[in-house]
């Protein structure tokens, strides 16, 4: 059952700085797509495909808000053919919000959640270039005592037809969860 939350509830955990996690809601769809496009290192998905993870899949995305803007992003899901395991799909955050750990304490947030209590293993794909991804998961492996494996995934030219860089698997565990966002 998809539980529809409205942008006025109760905000969630609070960081300093005024930044508020929650989970997304169809009002967010817009604002989410607008602040990937903003970034170099992410793919671009359709505004619709955004929606989507806003509405279907909000119990495993988590958006950062600050005095109502959207300044982070994490879109997530539970693949059904890998308990305990949550895949994240993107992780994005304002550049005027870099440089404060924001990545990491969405990541923890959302891990903190009832519906990830049972998960022991992140899974992420991420191009050899991408800095940024590859610091956040390393730090989330070392922060959690959690082994960080990774091996080619979707390849340039078995996938892309060479016109994007291999993704690698990156997967993280195992890992305990549960009270991870008062540890950020």
């Amino acid at each position: 059952m998809q539980i529809e939350i409205s942008k006025k509830a109760a905000p969630g955990p609070a960081m300093s700085g005024g930044v508020r996690f929650r989970k997304p809601t169809s009002e967010d769809g817009a604002s989410v797509w607008r602040l990937i496009g903003e970034l170099d290192a992410l793919d671009d998905n359709s505004m619709y495909c955004n929606l989507l993870q806003c509405t279907h899949f909000a119990d495993t995305c988590i958006v950062a808000e600050r005095d109502d803007e959207v300044v982070g992003w994490v879109s997530a899901y539970l693949p059904p053919a890998k308990q305990g395991t949550l895949f994240v799909w993107q992780v994005a955050v304002a550049p005027k919000m870099r440089g404060r750990g924001l990545a990491k304490k969405m990541l923890k947030a959302l891990l903190d959640r009832e519906v990830c209590e049972d998960v022991s293993h992140i899974e992420s794909t991420i191009t050899r270039d991408n800095d940024a991804s590859w610091g956040l998961f390393r730090s989330i492996a070392s922060e959690f005592d959690g082994d960080l494996t990774e091996r080619p995934h979707f390849r340039r030219d078995d996938h892309f037809d060479g016109e994007h860089a291999t993704e690698y698997l990156c997967r993280i565990g195992p890992i305990e969860t549960g009270d991870m966002a008062s540890a950020a």
